[in-house]
This record gives C-alpha cells, sequence and structure tokens, in this order.
C-alpha cells in the first residue's frame, strides 16, 4: 500500500458542474412575473395599489421581482334580441356600434386609471386585454404570459351572492396555473 505524499491529500476530485447549470436561465435573470387583474371595480385598483406598495415599490423591490402585467377582460359581446311578439328584432347596426364603442372606452378608461397607479409609484407596466369570461380567461393570460403570481381583488361577496353570482376571485384560486394572491379591501370603521 503506498502512503500519499506529504502536502497532498487523498480525496476525490470535484467533478464540475456543467457550464450551463452555472448559468442562470433567462426566466431567472427578468425575476418573477406578477400580474393583477384589473376591472371597473375599486376593489380590483386597490389590488393593484396594495401590489405595488407591497412588491413593486421601487426602494424596497427586491432583486427577484421582474415585471408587472396588468390584464382587463371585456365581458363577451352579444347581439341583443329584442323580443317583439313571436317575431325576433335583432339590435340595429348602429346600436350595437354604439355598445361596442362604450365597451372599448370603459376598457380605455380601466387601463388608464391602471397605468396611473402605476405612473405614481414609478412602476413600468405591461397591459393586456382580452375578450370573454372574466374568470376563464384570466387564468388564460397567466398561461399566455408565463405568470409567476397572479393577484385579484375580492368584492367581498357573501356565500349566498357568491353562490348565485360566482367569484371571480374563487374561481382563479381554484383554476390558476400559478400563486394567486387575493387582496380584500380594508373594512371600513363606522
Amino acid at each position: 500500500m503506498a502512503e500519499p505524499v506529504s502536502g497532498t491529500t487523498a480525496e476525490p476530485p470535484v467533478a464540475e458542474a456543467p457550464a450551463a447549470a452555472k448559468m442562470k436561465s433567462e426566466e431567472e435573470e427578468k425575476g418573477m412575473r406578477v400580474m393583477v387583474a384589473v376591472d371597473e371595480s375599486d376593489a380590483s385598483l386597490y389590488a393593484l395599489s396594495w401590489t405595488l406598495d407591497h412588491f413593486m415599490a421601487a426602494s424596497s423591490a427586491p432583486a427577484w421581482l421582474g415585471s408587472l402585467i396588468v390584464v382587463h377582460v371585456q365581458q363577451p359581446f352579444h347581439q341583443y334580441i329584442l323580443p317583439a311578439g313571436a317575431v325576433t328584432v335583432y339590435a340595429p347596426a348602429a346600436v350595437t356600434d354604439s355598445m361596442r364603442k362604450a365597451q372599448e372606452q370603459n376598457t380605455a378608461n380601466v387601463l388608464s386609471r391602471a397605468k396611473r397607479i402605476c405612473v405614481e409609484r414609478n412602476v413600468t407596466v405591461e397591459t393586456l386585454v382580452m375578450d370573454g369570461e372574466p374568470k376563464e380567461m384570466i387564468c388564460q393570460a397567466v398561461e399566455l404570459k408565463s405568470v409567476d403570481l397572479i393577484v385579484v381583488g375580492s368584492r367581498g361577496l357573501g356565500r349566498i351572492k357568491r353562490a348565485f353570482l360566482g367569484s371571480v376571485s374563487d374561481y382563479v384560486a381554484h383554476h390558476a396555473k400559478c400563486p394567486v394572491l387575493i387582496v380584500k379591501p380594508l373594512k371600513e370603521d363606522h
């Protein structure tokens, strides 16, 4: 049996990790992608403000935090049918055009308010507008944008209203393919 030479160790050589494992992936470099769903409600804009105050403040934003995406979903547009006895009458084109324009203006207003909130806090934001059922489209947006966290507001519906009306936040919490943060508005003191 040979004796080790003085000044050397008998430990096995350490294999180096492949170069690809040493480099951070592009996603890790960009940081966490946070999406906030907004609509006309004060609850959704409060959720956006809360997210900005707690995650995105420029002076306290952690290095792992990447980008902010604000998503707004327009309700499906249906050409309304006006009952007229035994005859079905469709709304004139001028009426449907007017309704579409009003919906587009509403979307522009919602996104303008959301962008203003972000600009006031010096946060860059990407916006996304989708058409369809909000709860389903929010979940699709999560996958489309490879989101790491989705934030939604809560309107505070009671159990009965939630059972009849459904809850977007409840649906998203059960179906989104990423963690979900539901932000409840502060209760007002009476």
